[in-house]
């Protein structure tokens, strides 16, 4: 079994590192990207043998005490089978979508 877990900030917190990457990004040109929000993303690897549901809990444990920061993160789990053929790391491609408006 695999964990696919997300963090990022909170929409109504202030994400300065965002705003400096967006602002570098303009200066390099591209002046369409209008906002950047940063984040964490982890794939933990859960034991064989490890019930689904205790490893949910287990898992969303360690994202809420460990991999994030409740007060001013959210996160997201995304639990896996080893078989599941939906898993495969993630690229670049699977991450960005440009959005044009006007």
């Amino acid at each position: 079994m695999r964990a696919r877990v997300y963090v990022s900030m909170k929409p109504t917190v202030l994400d300065p590192q965002g705003q400096t990457i967006c602002s570098a990004l303009n200066g390099m040109g591209h002046k369409e990207i209008a906002s950047v929000r940063q984040g964490k993303y982890f794939e933990i690897g859960v034991a064989s043998g490890a019930e689904r549901d205790s490893a949910t809990r287990m898992l969303d444990e360690i994202a809420r005490d460990v991999l994030s920061n409740p007060v001013i993160e959210d996160y997201r789990v995304e639990i896996l089978d080893d078989g599941d053929d939906s898993y495969q790391p993630l690229t670049i491609s699977d991450q960005v979508t440009l959005r044009a408006d006007g």
